[in-house]
């Protein structure tokens, strides 16, 4: 029964390090991490990386693995897990995910978002956010909040395939996009889901957006007082609690 975790922007599977190792003293060892392409993996030939494109690399990637599937998201990764279960619930047991505000018809982009979403600046902001030296890429990653053992291991990933593929998605996701995307966000309640709800992340929406997408999910919440958006390396032990606390109410 394995723990699936899918990451998002501008991250590779290192960004998961702390929470894996918090989960392995939960006793959970059967985990996989799944790296979208573009974010830390390659970018097979004729790949698209729009909304679609990471949809169905997904679902592809699920139907490889041996289930039942407990799927976690984060930020685009977030993104990914949402849309292909609007598409396919019953590839997993269960799922959870801390991005569901930005399907909400309200939810406006983020301020680096809607630059990435501007043709000339953001080809221009995201060469100076995702290039330069190793150095330089961590300096930036531990002003994001990133602890300095995840940043130097994902600085690597900071490269030219991610750049193009964060303007791709951002461009295709683009509102209205994202919110015609969430009118199928009930199609998530097939299967239990948990809403993780960091409270000083603050690129995903407000609170009251955030419940109602979980609402509309069908999802519990579970709230992550004082964390932002990168919990997973903030608080590693109360990510697997909650985690495994909702894991182990499936199974009684």
């Amino acid at each position: 029964m394995p723990v699936v975790l899918v990451h998002g922007n501008p991250e590779t599977a290192a960004v998961w390090d702390p929470l894996v190792a918090a989960l392995r003293d939960h006793g959970v060892t059967d985990v996989v991490r799944l790296s979208p392409p573009g974010f830390g993996a390659s970018v097979p030939d004729g790949f698209e990386a729009t909304v679609d494109g990471y949809r169905d690399w997904l679902l592809g990637e699920l139907e490889r693995l041996e289930g039942p599937i407990d799927l976690v998201g984060h930020d685009w990764g977030g993104g990914h897990v949402a849309t292909a279960l609007m598409a396919r619930p019953e590839t997993v047991r269960s799922w959870a995910d801390d991005v569901l505000g930005v399907f909400e018809p309200g939810y406006v982009w983020h301020d680096l978002a809607q630059a990435w979403q501007t043709p000339g600046l953001g080809e221009e902001h995201v060469a100076g956010m995702l290039g330069g030296t190793h150095e330089a890429k961590v300096e930036r990653m531990l002003g994001l909040g990133i602890t300095p053992e995840v940043a130097d291991r994902m600085a690597s990933g900071w490269d030219e395939a991610m750049q193009a593929c964060v303007l791709r998605l951002y461009r295709d996701a683009a509102q209205p996009a994202i919110a015609r995307r969430g009118e199928d966000l009930g199609r998530l309640a097939a299967r239990p889901g948990l809403a993780l709800l960091a409270t000083e992340d603050h690129y995903t929406g407000d609170e009251a957006m955030r419940r109602r997408a979980a609402e509309r999910a069908g999802a519990q919440v579970a709230v992550l007082e004082g964390l932002g958006h990168w919990w997973m390396v903030q608080d590693p032990a109360r990510g697997a609690e909650v985690l495994t606390a909702f894991w182990a109410g499936l199974a009684g």
